[in-house]
């Protein structure tokens, strides 16, 4: 991967207010992948049934397609998200999104993205298409 690419993906996201308000840190990026870690808070991320709201589930998936989508330089924004929620987390675990290029077409692009805790016990799946701009990153 090109080195001025994955240092402004990171940079993009350490620095990003909804990263920072829901604790994702994102700990790998290369071509056609990423992953995005959190810690589980029930405090701040528990919906009225004290389970994880499924938008704090959502919120790791979607960091994780945000960084994944944009690893060739070129800006590429969301055009459908399909997420199958498996399982709660617990108190205290440790979630990972990981997100892998399945496939890419000139105007589209593929993700498969899985949300496992640290025993790799798995809480969601998700398959995502992208829409590939071919402009460049405005933040390289």
């Amino acid at each position: 991967m090109d080195e001025r690419i994955r240092q402004a993906i990171e940079r993009q996201v350490k620095d990003e207010p909804f990263a920072l308000h829901l604790g994702l840190v994102l700990t790998d990026v290369d071509d056609g992948f990423a992953a995005v870690e959190a810690d589980y808070r029930p405090e701040k991320m528990d919906n009225l049934f004290q389970r994880a709201h499924g938008g704090a589930i959502y919120g790791l998936i979607d960091e994780a397609f945000e960084a994944v989508a944009q690893t060739d330089g070129t800006v590429c924004v969301a055009l459908n998200v399909n997420v199958t929620y498996v399982a709660s987390p617990e108190a205290g675990d440790r979630l990972r999104a990981e997100a892998r290029q399945v496939s890419r077409t000139k105007r589209t692009a593929g993700y498969q993205i899985e949300v496992r805790n640290q025993d790799k016990t798995l809480i969601a799946t998700c398959q995502a298409l992208a829409f590939r701009t071919g402009k460049p990153l405005p933040f390289l």
